[in-house]
């Protein structure tokens, strides 16, 4: 069969006594993408890992081309063909783009790096993807989906033949996941093929062939994409039928208890005179484009970003905080967009992660208990339904969607007043999106007072009670969620454009 390009048979992957891949078989084809969607810890990560020489497989076998491989690395995947494109990106941030470009494999003149070549070969490059990429920036300053559009090239670059792209649209826009899609396209017509993991059902009957549904590490599901439908896949994933996408939104918001007046930052990217008011007991959604400066407001609330002028306001009261401890003390939470980078110690374990923000309340006459933070921890993990072994296991074994309810959970420790969500649903599964949503809702109606940002509009029209709009750093207008719609929202937030 000339056309497979990749055949997985009877994979199987154990860690101690469970079993996380269990007789896996998949093939992809030649210029076609396959759909991988599963729940957090079904299973797709490690497949992935064992394909990329990160994890050794227990049992079965991987071709490439008709040819068995074993990578010991995934150095070695990327320069036979193989690359993947994670979720959360792994770059150099204070190097340009040509540096993250030729990482590893730098052209060499008389010893020397042959920099004007590199240039002239990321330009070339970019050209051919149609890509408005300086090669000459600094990482750092790129929005994440200007550095995932970079990753992707990257792998391009490499002559890939096999490209697995992971949650590639969870920070883009709808133009940019649009120009993606276009490239994929491009590549597929030149014969080559992709696994795309994503949790977002219109984006795989969008762009898929194929399609295939992991759940507690078996292979549930392997057909067309063509032939099969949104309740069929939901189905297979969570193993029963989900008839609403999303919980009844019935908390009731109460009087007055967040103010924020005029607020505008010191440094840019610079917010310019916000004003609203947040209930207490209301879910209070942030939408806007990406680079909107939505994150940037999160951030100023929770006392990240210096305040130039503007106040803040609580129950009355007027607040002054220097940094985010001091509004943690106001009793402030904030869960960031970029789990990996900000959101927790991944070389540590779930019981460190869940009790780091409150050890205080974990202490026997001035002394940390050890049974009072495996308590915090265990608890925890069974309020969020997060799967695991056990809460010694390191977080960054967990999957993406895990790990977040992990960072959720330490906050929901310190029992805050105002809780801050920044994409807090990113890159989670349809199952445990639902746990997330329900979570939220329930919050609210214990009295928390909740602002939630979200790119993707069926989510913040889902759950919330009001939407403020951003565009271009300012605040465009506010709208309750049951009186608009999505044409509305994307006026607005294009209102200062």
């Amino acid at each position: 069969m000339d056309d497979i390009v990749l055949e997985i048979k009877n994979l199987s992957k154990s860690f101690a006594k469970n079993k996380v891949l269990d007789g896996i078989n998949l093939t992809v084809k030649k210029g076609t993408v396959l759909g991988l969607m599963g729940e957090n810890g079904a299973g797709k990560s490690t497949m992935m890992k064992c394909l990329f020489g990160i994890y050794a497989k227990d049992e079965g076998s991987i071709s490439l081309l008709g040819k068995p491989i074993n990578f010991k690395n995934p150095k070695e995947a990327l320069e036979n063909g193989v690359a993947m494109v994670h979720q959360e990106l792994n770059q150099c941030l204070d190097r340009t783009v040509t540096d993250n470009l030729f990482l590893g494999r730098y052209p060499t003149r008389a010893g020397i790096v042959d920099e004007a070549k590199m240039l002239k070969e990321a330009n070339s490059l970019f050209a051919s993807l149609s890509m408005n990429v300086n090669p000459k920036t600094v990482m750092r300053t790129m929005s994440v989906s200007q550095r995932q559009m970079v990753e992707i090239a990257k792998a391009v670059s490499y002559d890939a033949k096999i490209i697995v792209l992971d949650e590639p649209t969870s920070s883009l826009t709808e133009r940019e996941v649009s120009k993606l899609f276009s490239i994929v396209d491009d590549l597929r017509n030149k014969g080559v093929s992709f696994v795309y993991i994503s949790h977002k059902m219109d984006e795989i009957f969008q762009i898929c062939n194929e399609v295939a549904v992991l759940r507690d590490g078996k292979m549930i599901l392997s057909k067309p994409v063509e032939s099969t439908d949104m309740n069929e896949l939901i189905s297979a994933m969570v193993g029963r039928s989900l008839d609403k996408r999303f919980p009844d939104v019935d908390n009731v918001p109460g009087e007055d208890f967040l103010e924020v007046r005029g607020l505008t930052t010191k440094y840019e990217p610079v917010l310019e005179d916000i004003s609203f008011t947040v209930k207490k007991g209301e879910i209070f959604g942030l939408y806007g484009l990406v680079g909107a400066g939505r994150s940037e407001l999160l951030e100023s609330l929770f006392g990240i970003r210096t305040i130039a002028s503007g106040e803040i306001i609580m129950n009355g009261k007027k607040l002054h905080f220097k940094n985010s401890k001091d509004a943690m003390d106001y009793s402030f939470a904030l869960v960031t967009e970029e789990r990996k980078l900000n959101g927790m110690f991944g070389k540590d374990t779930i019981q460190f992660n869940t009790t780091i923000t409150n050890l205080d309340s974990y202490k026997t006459f001035g002394v940390l208990s050890n049974r009072k933070m495996q308590e915090a921890a265990n608890r925890e993990i069974k309020t969020m339904h997060t799967k695991c072994v056990s809460a010694d296991e390191l977080i960054s074994s967990l999957s993406g969607g895990n790990q977040q309810k992990v960072i959720i959970g330490k906050w929901l420790e310190r029992q805050p007043q105002v809780f801050l969500l920044d994409e807090p649903t990113r890159g989670i599964d349809v199952g445990a999106k639902y746990e997330i949503y329900q979570l939220i809702i329930n919050m609210a109606k214990e009295g928390k007072t909740i602002i939630v940002v979200s790119s993707e509009m069926p989510e913040i029209l889902g759950i919330t009670n009001r939407i403020a709009v951003m565009s271009n750093h300012r605040l465009a207008g506010i709208v309750n969620t049951k009186e608009t719609d999505q044409e509305a929202l994307l006026r607005l937030s294009a209102k200062y454009l």
